[in-house]
C-alpha cells in the first residue's frame, strides 16, 4: 500500500509550481552566497609546506600545476589507516570526473591526506580514480587547516569549523555505533580515525604568492557529495538509517 498522499496531475502541477518558486528563491540565495565566498579577503600563505606527489616532492604552489586556482579536498586517510574513509571515498567518486573540466577552466582539484604516498597510490588504483592526490605526511598542512588533530588535542578544546569544539565529547560519542563501524572499516579505532577531518580549502596563486581564500567542513561539504544531490530529488529522499553507504567496490551488486 502506498503510504503517501496521491492526487491528480492538476493537483501535482499546482504543488510543483509552488515548490518551483521556493527552488528559484534557493537558487538566487545560493548565487548570493557564492558571490560572498568570492568576496572573502585573501590571506597570504608564507609558511612553507611540503607534499609528496606522483611527480615528486612539491610545494603548495606546485600543487596548482600551472593554474591560478587550487581546490584541495581534505581526504580522511591518516597514516595508520589501511584504507580511505568510506564517506570521503563516496565524495571522491562524485568529483573524480570533474577534475579534467576544472583543469580546463584554470582550476586544479587535488586531494591531500596525511597517509604516506604509497598508501594513497595503492588505494587510488583500487578505486580507479584519476585525480591528483598528494601526501602531507610530516607536514603541518592538515593541522593548520583544521583537517587533522593530534592525540594531545583530543583531550581538550580545539577550533574546528570556525568554532570551539570539545573533542572529548565527540570521542565519547563515537566509540560505539556508526563511528566504531567506520573506524573499523579503515583498520583503526575511533580516536585514531577521528584525528583526521574532511573539508575543502581554496587557494589562489598570484604573482608567485599563494593565498588562502576559503574553507568548509561538516555540512558545508553537502553540496560536494554528489550522491546526496540525487537522493534529495528521489521520491524517498535520503531515507537513511545509520551508515548505509560503502566503498563502490564493496556493494553486493551494482
Amino acid at each position: 500500500m502506498i503510504d503517501h498522499k496521491t492526487g491528480t496531475r492538476e493537483q501535482w502541477l499546482a504543488a510543483r509550481l509552488e515548490l518551483l518558486e521556493a527552488e528559484k528563491a534557493l537558487t538566487r540565495r545560493s548565487d548570493e552566497l557564492a558571490r560572498k565566498r568570492q568576496e572573502l579577503p585573501w590571506v597570504r600563505i608564507d609558511k612553507e609546506y611540503s607534499f609528496e606527489t606522483d611527480e615528486g616532492t612539491a610545494s603548495l604552489a606546485d600543487l596548482f600545476r600551472g593554474r591560478s586556482q587550487l581546490l584541495i579536498y581534505h581526504f580522511m586517510f591518516g597514516p595508520d589507516y589501511t584504507a580511505g574513509c568510506p564517506s570521503c571515498s563516496a565524495i571522491a567518486d562524485g568529483f573524480d570526473g570533474s577534475v579534467v573540466n576544472l583543469a580546463n577552466h584554470d582550476v586544479t582539484l587535488c586531494a591531500v591526506s596525511r597517509a604516506p604516498l604509497a598508501k594513497l597510490q595503492a588505494y587510488k588504483q583500487r578505486m580507479g580514480w584519476g585525480f591528483p592526490w598528494a601526501s602531507s605526511f610530516g607536514s603541518d598542512f592538515n593541522y593548520d587547516f583544521q583537517a587533522a588533530y593530534t592525540e594531545e588535542q583530543q583531550s581538550g578544546v580545539v577550533e574546528h569549523n570556525f568554532r570551539e569544539v570539545d573533542m572529548r565529547l565527540s570521542l565519547a560519542a563515537g566509540k560505539e555505533g556508526p563511528g566504531a563501524e567506520i573506524a573499523a572499516g579503515v583498520g583503526t579505532d575511533w580516536p585514531t580515525f577521528w584525528r583526521e577531518r574532511a573539508g575543502v580549502s581554496a587557494f589562489a596563486l598570484e604573482d608567485g604568492a599563494v593565498y588562502h581564500t576559503y574553507s568548509a567542513y561538516e555540512r558545508g561539504l553537502d553540496g560536494l557529495w554528489g550522491m546526496y544531490q540525487w537522493l534529495d530529488r528521489a521520491p524517498l529522499g535520503r531515507n537513511e538509517t545509520g551508515v548505509w553507504w560503502r566503498r563502490h567496490d564493496e556493494y553486493d551488486s551494482q
